[in-house]
């Protein structure tokens, strides 16, 4: 099979700000080389950081962040591809216009286009993805490495596929947080993608897992995931929209979505928890915060936080 690969060339604040155009398009597969990952790594500027790093990322740290996207090579992906470009251009000249604030800088915002072979894509984002300890006690580790787990460490074996959920985006490590923070005896995981915040949830001691998502690749892959990490028993992941049909109250919900999804299902969450149960949200930019939160409210909600990392944050709040 062959694709469509599209890579942009910017500053790791345009990254950041193009992020959600690439992630709603619809792409096969999204991932980001950006050496100032790398650079925060090895300054400890956490108080939880990769144990060890692939040192090939470590040369040339100057370089310029990149994100890569692939499609199906497809007439339909073709004109979506044409949409990105129109709506970087778009970005780009709100920039300038300085839309974003006078100190915003983009960079290039260049993109280049090419079509290859499956084999010349479907693996090459695995080299960038190594352990990392996302909590004070979660590490997550891809299923092609090797870690040895110290003291008081849980490790979560994860093959993401072409599933969104590696652990690494700041959205799922929020959620992963609140997570450790807020532990249950029974949690929904909507749009559950590669299964990463549900086998989290059982790591962190639930009895009792429920993951839906919509595409049916990503129930399949969320399912494997569950079976590598020893979960088949208490963690079940159905194929469904939302929470729609879906029969089962829990003391958790996460979801881990677009803004939009998730002011769409606050109402469901609030109807699918007991009394005093905590929605956790997040994949909402921090321009789009005070809009979620007051559509959580809005549908019951008491908001206990909303924590920020970088231009994400997420909504942790009580079924009152």
């Amino acid at each position: 099979m062959r694709y469509i690969q599209i890579k942009l060339h910017a500053s790791r604040q345009g990254i950041e700000a193009a992020m959600p155009i690439f992630l709603e398009s619809g792409a096969d597969g999204v991932s980001v080389d950006d050496p100032a990952d790398v650079s925060d790594i090895m300054d400890k500027k956490h108080s939880y950081d990769w144990d060890f790093i692939d040192e090939s990322l470590m040369q040339h740290p100057d370089r310029e962040p990149v994100m890569t996207a692939w499609f199906d090579d497809t007439e339909d992906n073709r004109q979506t591809v044409q949409d990105i470009k129109i709506a970087l251009m778009k970005l780009k000249a709100e920039e300038q216009y300085q839309a974003f604030g006078p100190d915003a800088d983009f960079g290039r915002l260049y993109v280049e286009t090419e079509t290859v072979d499956d084999e010349d894509w479907k693996d090459n984002w695995k080299e960038f993805f190594k352990p990392a300890k996302v909590t004070d006690r979660i590490v997550v580790k891809p299923s092609w490495e090797n870690y040895d787990a110290k003291a008081g460490e849980l490790v979560l074996e994860i093959d993401p596929g072409t599933a969104f959920g590696t652990g690494t985006h700041e959205t799922t490590s929020l959620c992963m947080k609140l997570l450790e923070k807020y532990q249950a005896d029974r949690v929904i995981d909507v749009g559950c993608g590669s299964g990463i915040l549900s086998v989290a949830a059982a790591l962190l001691g639930c009895r009792y897992v429920l993951g839906t998502e919509i595409d049916p690749l990503a129930v399949e892959t969320a399912r494997e995931n569950v079976e590598l990490n020893g979960f088949s028993g208490n963690v079940k992941v159905l194929e469904a929209d939302l929470l729609h049909g879906v029969p089962y109250k829990a003391d958790v919900v996460v979801a881990n979505l677009m803004h939009d999804l998730v002011i769409r299902l606050a109402p469901d969450a609030f109807a699918h928890l007991d009394a005093g149960g905590i929605f956790i949200s997040s994949g909402i930019l921090v321009e789009k915060r005070d809009q979620v939160a007051a559509a959580v409210e809005a549908a019951g909600f008491e908001i206990l936080e909303i924590p920020e990392d970088g231009e994400w944050c997420a909504i942790a709040a009580r079924k009152v």
